[in-house]
């Protein structure tokens, strides 16, 4: 595990810049995992990041269909998930969950990975996001 990015983000307007210093710093494809309690920004920040990456399509939180899908404005597919309503992993198994986690030309953008940790990749980006009154610590790191 290798530190890649620290950021802390005092209000909703400093996102963006944020957002671009860890867009910077991703790989093309691959999964990155998104921790933080309810309320911390997951959804949110992940809009923004998507903005960073490119999408212009409108980011919304994927909390009722599991996953939604984004293009880049160079045609890379973006994939963002949130795993909270999921019961089980076999859920995640049928939806095609690990089709998505192992496509090598997708990026994929996880909300609560924790509800499918024995599916996750060795390889990938872990963001905490931890809530402190209205400010936000951000820290990442590269598995392995």
């Amino acid at each position: 595990m290798r530190d890649l990015w620290r950021s802390t983000v005092a209000s909703l307007s400093q996102l963006p810049m944020a957002a671009h210093e860890l867009a910077s710093m991703l790989p093309a494809s691959g999964v990155v995992c998104f921790r933080g309690e309810m309320g911390a920004g997951k959804t949110t920040f992940i809009r923004a990041l998507c903005e960073a990456l490119g999408v212009s399509d409108t980011v919304t939180s994927p909390t009722f269909s599991i996953i939604n899908e984004y293009r880049t404005a160079n045609a890379a597919s973006v994939y963002h998930f949130d795993f909270y309503r999921l019961k089980s992993i076999s859920e995640a198994q049928s939806i095609g969950c690990e089709d998505y986690l192992y496509d090598p030309h997708a990026l994929c953008l996880l909300e609560w990975p924790d509800r499918i940790e024995a599916m996750l990749p060795d390889d990938r980006v872990e963001v905490t996001i931890e809530l402190e009154g209205q400010t936000r610590h951000f820290t990442a790191v590269a598995i392995p």
